[in-house]
């Protein structure tokens, strides 16, 4: 009798176990931005932010939120619904900004996961 309940529980846990699995395969290959770069033009005034997440669903595991902050204060916040590659992209945003403003940059995952980037306008590296 205890060999049967051990293996009906041990049948059943495997069951939920391949379950969960099964269920969300995507979320099990989530991954964070690996990369993110920025550069500021400032004769366009524009922000180039160069994004690198890999994804072999672009249009359920993505980079569903880009955050700019200039020197502390979120200026915004883009929301997406895909992504534009399956690896690296680039995103560019009118910003006016002058020397000593730090701007940084943050991308975000629609599963988990996120990653920043600043720039110190006129700082040399």
């Amino acid at each position: 009798m205890k060999h049967n309940i051990r293996t009906i529980i041990t049948i059943i846990g495997t069951v939920v176990f391949l379950l969960a699995i099964f269920s969300y395969p995507q979320k099990l290959y989530a991954n964070p931005p690996q990369a993110v770069v920025i550069s500021y033009d400032a004769s366009s005034q524009n922000l180039t932010v160069t994004i690198t997440h890999k994804s072999a669903a672009t249009g359920s595991h993505y980079i569903k939120y880009v955050e700019i902050k200039k020197n502390g204060t979120v200026v915004s916040k883009n929301t997406y619904s895909n992504q534009l590659d399956r690896q690296t992209f680039i995103y560019t945003y009118k910003l006016p900004a002058s020397d000593g403003d730090n701007l940084e940059v943050t991308a975000s995952c629609s599963f988990w996961g996120h990653k920043t980037a600043t720039l110190v306008l006129g700082q040399t590296k």
